[in-house]
């Protein structure tokens, strides 16, 4: 098995980036999910009712900096497409905290599950895709531990999906069907949530082994 894939998404619920290298912490991917958007009152709006934003780039800067499509997240351009996507009242607002994250820090989806849904696997949003994996093995892994590259993590379950699994993420159209199969076939979780137990350098080719 083998590191096929990694993404980072600097702007929470839009388009992430894709990355041949990163170094992995114990808060997961530097730069992931940094920025987020919400409304006057605070909420923190998700593609989940605004399936508009998974149009938008987030990506990061050579300081680390959250864009958006390729501009700086507080600049007023950002601003406008931001409220074009999510509402008049939306706002970009920048929070590292571990609560950024919806479940844990590590998103892992291997190619079998991909393979068995049939679909895009940028719809599930991993950070880590996983190749070579027969079929549905990773159903398997939770409660163990998988040495990606120079870092281990522990799988803790399989992961819950959620609405988000429907939109397209080059269309941003409906399909419900997904989701529905996703619970007929899978009992509703497909990929993994993670913990970093031990940070280290991943690279896309990098060996994946599950440790006993």
């Amino acid at each position: 098995m083998h590191v096929s894939e990694l993404w980072r998404y600097p702007v929470k619920s839009m388009a992430g980036e894709r990355l041949d290298v990163v170094d992995v912490r114990a808060d997961g991917l530097p730069g992931d999910r940094l920025v987020h958007v919400q409304n006057a009152d605070g909420r923190v709006i998700t593609s989940r009712t605004r399936p508009e934003l998974l149009g938008l780039h987030g990506t990061l800067d050579g300081g680390g900096n959250a864009l958006v499509n390729g501009c700086p997240w507080e600049s007023n351009e950002s601003r406008a497409a931001v409220r074009a996507a999510a509402g008049g009242d939306a706002e970009l607002v920048a929070y590292d905290g571990l609560e950024r994250f919806d479940v844990l820090p590590l998103s892992v989806a291997t190619d079998g599950a991909i393979a068995a849904m049939g679909v895009d696997g940028r719809r599930f949003r991993p950070n880590i895709v996983i190749g070579g994996v027969p079929g549905l093995a990773e159903r398997m892994w939770p409660g163990r531990r998988l040495r990606i590259g120079g870092a281990t993590v522990d799988v803790a379950r399989l992961r819950l999906r959620c609405v988000m699994t429907t939109y397209d993420p080059d269309t941003q159209e409906q399909d419900l069907d997904v989701l529905r199969r996703i619970v007929a076939d899978f009992d509703g979780v497909l990929a993994l949530d993670c913990n970093v137990v031990i940070a280290g350098r991943i690279a896309v080719g990098n060996s994946v082994v599950v440790v006993e």
